[in-house]
């Protein structure tokens, strides 16, 4: 069989293709993150990856269907419980959460507070369900007075701590992030500690992109994992050393923006190496989507399009394109939670068929169960390949 010596898999975090089949069980029943964007800014033109299939699994308002798409194009449906960057990328690589990770929609239990606070020799604020922007606003003065960290959660498996960086270091704050990943097992296995710096003064305090995440490591054995195992290379951007807590990786490189990303995975396509470069572009989530600011959202796409030709010509004759998303988040829709969404398969490469439709994939797993056919390790647990349909199996 064919097989692709690189295979560059990028995440566009919160880019949804249109409702899961059990969104409606989630209160995501119409949600479809990027046809309601491209309708709330009047039209999207996204041509490279329209080229690559993207208008042809989901309507985009200036982004028409192709009749000569270069790759092949499908959606991928959601198989494991949760909708968040955890389950998602877990699942994507072969893991599938049978059982959400908790939740704590009335706060953290006073007894674990306690033993956080004792942990880390200081008092918190908050413990409440809220979005980042506004607990700064609500809380950040006092904290700013107190110097007590503020502890919050959402409708994810999260435990974040937000701080001023002139209150609590960047550094000081990883660690106590680090201090809640050790206390955070067992039934308070949480799958995030999320340490939210911000900066500024009481009325203008504003987030900034130091944000790091704590994961819990994967609840079984990834593709990140197999592919380790038989000596090839596993190359990490953005969050991927965050959400698999670092395993499985044998180079990492933390951007913090989309910009700082994709100029990474450019670096590492001028480089010689076999096996997995695994990127995350975190800005769709983490700036715009929970904002519900569709323009931001847009003006993303648009820098992610042009970056997409950027990649096809340093791409090499055994590289494999592959661009997906782990969940989706309508920034039309109400609330500010992640949506449950279906989520882009766009695949390309210079040994790789154009024009096929791969359809709506059943699980996210998918996609891991191919590249690790396609590198060459595996089978994964979980998961169908569809390599037949794209490569030529001799």
């Amino acid at each position: 069989m064919t097989q692709l010596t690189r295979a560059i898999l990028v995440v566009l975090d919160g880019v949804g293709a249109g409702a899961n089949p059990d969104a409606a069980a989630y209160g995501d029943e119409g949600a479809s993150s990027l046809e309601h964007c491209a309708q709330a800014v009047g039209g999207l033109a996204l041509p490279n990856l329209g080229k690559l299939g993207l208008g042809n699994i989901t309507p985009i308002l200036g982004t028409p269907p192709s009749t000569d798409v270069q790759g092949s194009y499908g959606r991928m449906a959601s198989a494991a419980a949760g909708k968040d960057s955890t389950t998602g990328h877990w699942e994507m690589t072969g893991v599938v959460l049978q059982k959400a990770l908790p939740t704590y929609p009335h706060g953290f239990p006073a007894d674990l507070v306690a033993r956080f606070e004792g942990a880390i020799g200081r008092k918190v604020l908050g413990n409440v369900v809220a979005s980042g922007t506004e607990i700064i606003k609500q809380l950040g003065e006092e904290h700013v007075r107190t110097g007590s960290p503020t502890l919050y959660t959402s409708a994810h498996s999260v435990f974040q701590v937000a701080a001023h960086q002139d209150i609590i270091p960047l550094d000081e704050l990883y660690d106590i992030c680090r201090i809640a990943r050790d206390l955070l097992t067992g039934e308070n296995a949480v799958g995030r500690v999320i340490a939210r710096p911000f900066i500024g003064r009481p009325g203008a305090f504003k987030r900034t992109e130091h944000r790091r995440d704590f994961s819990l490591a994967p609840l079984g054995i990834s593709l990140l994992d197999v592919l380790y195992a038989a000596g090839k290379e596993v190359i990490g951007i953005g969050k991927i050393e965050d959400l698999f807590a670092g395993r499985g990786l044998t180079q990492r490189e933390h951007s913090e923006t989309n910009g700082e990303g994709m100029a990474a995975t450019l670096r590492w396509l001028g480089r010689d190496f076999t096996g997995l470069l695994f990127v995350n572009l975190v800005e769709f989530d983490m700036l715009w989507c929970h904002r519900r600011d569709s323009q931001g959202y847009a003006q993303a796409l648009r820098g992610v399009d042009a970056w997409c030709a950027q990649v096809q010509s340093a791409m090499r004759p055994g590289d494999g394109l592959f661009l997906t998303a782990d969940h989706g988040v309508d920034p039309t829709f109400r609330g500010t939670d992640h949506t449950r969404e279906c989520v882009p398969l766009l695949a390309y490469g210079q040994s790789m068929r154009a024009g096929v439709d791969l359809g709506t994939r059943a699980s996210f797993a998918d996609l891991g169960q191919t590249l690790a056919q396609t590198l060459g390790v595996g089978p994964l647990a979980a998961g169908t390949s569809f390599v037949e349909q794209i490569m030529d199996v001799l």
